[in-house]
């Protein structure tokens, strides 16, 4: 008896310590497990079903205890049956719960409370099998939770701000209604727009400031009483007739007819004066006639070009302005050089006198710049001058006047050659495009003929050497060939016309001897060489050489000239630092350079050569001639 009471008294003791560890185990359990079943039971209205299994704790092994297939079928089936129950009553069971939340939190609760006490009535009956039956339950809805996570995230974007709220969230929603429900209270925009309307209202209108008015009796300001046309006594004075004022014009054309040849800078009665016609006359008779002479080879014209300097004596201011035109007599006695400038003077510096001062005489024959100037290659004696005013004259040295060849005063000259060898008949280009034919033999200062061009502006004219009946003109952009034989004032189109430039063109020559090469001097700092030798449909390009060109608004445009003496060289301006004038090859090598240091300290613009001596002289913007020679 003894035995069966200690046996029932040590089964008693272990009941309890059972009961203790089950009771441990719900203690230390999340609260947030227990209140999800309740609120899955809640939403669900589900009932947790314990099944009670008897068995022995003596014949008990591990893993023996199973619940049984037709349960765990059962519950598997309430679980699909849950969720298909669950998508389609979870809307309505979530807007019940959001409504009373404080109700759903206190029933959950209860809820949880009562599942307590089921569950420890349960573990006091059979406590091995409410430990597995607890562990089936929950694991149920683990598995219920987890699978019904696609259709919780379907209802999180309604519920993100009210749904698991933690009670710190839901005082600080507390917080921010009183807050706005405080200012609501306040009125702010009702006294803001109160503001504004008497703000508004304060602004004055705006108003004109009133002028004052000019009292009748105030003395005025003193007035001058000749202004007013007053005399002394207060009578008014007659109104004279003012005559129209005449604006003299700066450069007024010189009368027709001829001039008298008067130097400017000396008495014309002087014995120098005298004298140095004397001279011109005398040298003009002796001078060479053109002779064909062969070219001398490169080395030796690079050697003679070496032997050229420049010095103070060689370098004086001939004329006002700025040079235009140079021109040599072809003397080989004497140095004369002859100098067209911008005011329209000629002046003529002997070189070979000493002093200078006393070698230079200035002559007037033009009102305005004179362009080009020649002496006549039929009499040295002759000097023949073109002007900007319309002019062409001829300065004449046994009669001492410059007589009037050629005018035309509707139309501004720009350049002019000798279409005939023997001077005769000339070639006058115009600024406006057109062309003048003029034969000194017709008496009277007209054209024989006036052609109007295809250009709408020449600067240059220049006849072939050898094949006198054609000649090149240097438009703005375009070079053409003509033939004087076809001309008609109609109008006459080019023979042949040279399109590779790019700008202005400031010049275009043929070669002296042959004619059988041209140069042409453009803006787009290049220097062209054309082989003109078969002049045809079209005249081959040869070599362009690149030289700044660009001299501004001050400086006399370049120009690129030939050589008299040597056929296949030109000479040109420089605008590099130090001075100097270059000479090149048609090749395009740079022959050589003639240096001045301190003599030569600016731009000769305008160059010429002697036709026969190694002589070069160049001039500048000042009116100053610099002459290099042997």
């Amino acid at each position: 008896m003894s035995g069966s009471c200690a046996a029932a008294e040590e089964k008693e003791g272990s009941r309890q310590r059972l009961q203790m560890k089950v009771n441990e185990y719900k203690e230390n359990q999340n609260m947030s497990s227990v209140s999800l079943r309740s609120i899955q039971k809640t939403v669900l209205e589900k009932t947790v079903k314990v099944c009670l299994v008897p068995f022995s704790l003596s014949n008990y092994k591990s893993g023996q205890f199973k619940l049984p297939k037709s349960l765990l079928d059962k519950n598997s089936k309430n679980e699909v049956a849950c969720k298909k129950y669950k998508k389609t009553e979870i809307k309505k069971a979530c807007t019940r719960i959001l409504t009373s939340k404080m109700e759903a939190t206190t029933s959950s609760k209860a809820e949880s409370t009562l599942q307590k006490s089921s569950i420890d009535v349960h573990t006091e009956n059979n406590q091995r099998q409410h430990k597995s039956t607890s562990d089936t339950v929950s694991l149920g809805v683990d598995t219920e939770s987890s699978q019904d996570g696609d259709s919780d995230e379907d209802t999180t974007s309604s519920l993100d701000d009210f749904s698991g709220l933690s009670p710190y969230e839901r005082k600080r929603l507390k917080n921010i209604s009183e807050n706005a429900n405080f200012f609501a209270s306040l009125q702010l925009s009702e006294s803001a727009a109160r503001l504004r309307e008497m703000i508004e209202k304060r602004q004055p209108p705006e108003t004109k400031r009133k002028k004052p008015k000019k009292k009748e009796n105030e003395t005025g300001c003193r007035r001058s009483m000749r202004l007013l046309n007053v005399d002394p006594s207060g009578v008014s004075l007659p109104v004279i007739p003012t005559e129209p004022t005449l604006v003299a014009d700066e450069n007024p054309l010189l009368p027709p007819g001829p001039l008298e040849m008067i130097p400017e800078n000396r008495d014309d009665n002087s014995e120098l004066f005298k004298e140095f016609l004397q001279t011109w006359a005398e040298v003009s008779k002796t001078s060479s006639k053109n002779i064909e002479k062969e070219l001398s080879s490169l080395k030796t014209y690079k050697a003679n070009l070496s032997g050229m300097v420049i010095s103070e004596d060689t370098v004086y201011k001939v004329t006002k302005g700025a040079i235009f035109s140079i021109a040599f007599h072809p003397s080989e006695i004497k140095t004369l050089v002859a100098a067209g400038a911008k005011s329209g003077q000629v002046g003529l510096w002997d070189l070979t006198h000493q002093p200078k001062e006393d070698g230079v005489y200035v002559f007037q024959p033009h009102s305005q710049p004179v362009s080009c100037l020649y002496f006549s290659p039929a009499n040295p004696a002759h000097m023949l001058s073109l002007s900007y005013d319309g002019t062409l004259r001829c300065g004449d040295i046994s009669s001492a006047v410059f007589e009037e060849v050629y005018r035309n005063e509707r139309s501004s000259l720009s350049s002019f050659d000798f279409l005939a060898e023997d001077a005769s008949t000339f070639i006058v280009g115009h600024w406006d495009g057109s062309i003048s034919l003029v034969d000194r033999r017709t008496p009277g200062a007209s054209y024989e003929k006036l052609i109007s061009s295809s250009l709408r502006k020449i600067r240059t004219v220049h006849v072939h050497p050898v094949q006198r009946q054609y000649f090149i003109t240097a438009g703005l952009r375009d070079t053409h060939i003509y033939d004087a034989r076809r001309l008609t004032p109609r109008g006459s189109q080019p023979l042949i016309s040279l399109t590779e430039h790019t700008k202005s063109i400031a010049s275009a020559y043929f070669s002296p001897l042959t004619g059988n090469r041209i140069v042409t001097t453009c803006a787009d700092c290049k220097l062209r060489f054309f082989d003109s030798s078969c002049i045809s449909s079209q005249i081959p390009l040869l070599t362009t050489i690149r030289h700044n060109t660009i001299t501004g608004r001050w400086l006399t445009r370049l120009r690129a000239v030939w050589d008299p003496k040597q056929e296949d060289c030109v000479i040109i301006g420089s605008m590099a630092h130090p001075r100097q004038v270059e000479i090149f090859h048609e090749t395009g090598e740079q022959v050589h350079s003639f240096l001045g240091g301190e003599c030569l300290v600016s731009v000769c613009s305008i160059n010429a050569v002697h036709p026969t001596r190694y002589i070069l002289a160049g001039g500048n913007s000042s009116g100053k001639i610099h002459v290099f020679m042997n």
